[in-house]
């Protein structure tokens, strides 16, 4: 999954010359967050039980068993825990470039423009959508193969996929322009937050980031609530807990240590602050 410690993910998921994985998930008994990010690679996350939230780009929704959420490359995304609810989800990942060569027809028409944002498609299917029961199917069959792993599933997984494309684009669950989707607004917070993952041990204020940006602080904050749903202080205390959290299962480094590196320079706010959030303290989260 996500490095929490990077907001751009780049990590190589399944094989070089067969770029897919499946993840199964649960928040909050995995983590109790997936924190704001985005990457290259197609992401679809397919509920299969509970509910919790979801973001992308600056909406956030309440989710359903069965729902069905599409993030192409360079979407903002997150997903949250819904306070006493856990979710069940699985997390289908993979390069367009797995679907098609360059040379390729779909690759022009549909792969290519998709891949650098002149293509969207709908961000979310739910249960009574017209393409959603052919849609189900087609990850279903994606996830049974991926399972098995018999002779030529990967040719399964490929096909599948494609088809699960052709339906969301046949059902005009697409839309297509000379110029990507992304806003100025998008952009500027991809660079807020690239910033931030490399400055986030240091001592930070809100003046900071505003700069970042070239906006007032008062405009900053409304801003960034705006587009994240949370306030910046908010938002980089629950990335360095995150990030905390993961150097905990990941490292052997004292607690005192992994605090500090994580940009918390009082032990005891630190123990205070992982508890409120994870529910337990930083030693009891090493050892589950």
């Amino acid at each position: 999954m996500q490095n929490q410690a990077s907001l751009q993910e780049t990590k190589q998921h399944g094989a070089v010359r067969f770029p897919f994985n499946i993840y199964p998930c649960t928040i909050p008994g995995d983590f109790p967050q997936v924190a704001l990010h985005w990457h290259d690679s197609m992401e679809l996350v397919f509920v299969k039980r509970g509910a919790g939230l979801i973001q992308m780009g600056t909406v956030t929704y309440p989710t359903r068993t069965g729902d069905i959420f599409v993030f192409s490359p360079g979407t903002l995304h997150a997903l949250r825990q819904v306070p006493g609810s856990s979710m069940d989800y699985e997390n289908i990942i993979f390069e367009l470039e797995l679907l098609g060569g360059a040379e390729d027809l779909c690759a022009e028409k549909y792969l290519l423009p998709l891949q650098s944002g002149r293509l969207t498609l709908t961000g979310r299917l739910s249960t009574n959508d017209l393409c959603y029961p052919k849609a189900a199917a087609c990850l279903r069959e994606v996830e049974d193969a991926n399972r098995s792993k018999l002779p030529g599933y990967e040719l399964i997984v490929k096909g599948e996929l494609l088809h699960f494309l052709a339906l969301l684009i046949a059902q005009g669950r697409q839309h297509l322009s000379a110029e990507t989707a992304e806003t100025a607004d998008t952009q500027r917070l991809k660079a807020l937050l690239q910033w931030l993952s490399a400055h986030s041990a240091e001592d930070l204020h809100i003046a900071d980031a505003a700069q970042v940006c070239s906006f007032s602080s008062s405009h900053f904050m409304r801003w960034f609530r705006q587009m994240t749903g949370q306030s910046f202080v908010a938002f980089l205390n629950e990335y360095r807990l995150n990030a905390a959290a993961e150097a905990l299962h990941a490292t052997d480094e004292t607690v005192l240590t992994i605090a500090s590196r994580c940009g918390f320079e009082n032990l005891s706010y630190f123990n205070r602050a992982f508890k409120a959030h994870f529910g337990m303290t930083p030693r009891e989260y090493r050892k589950k």
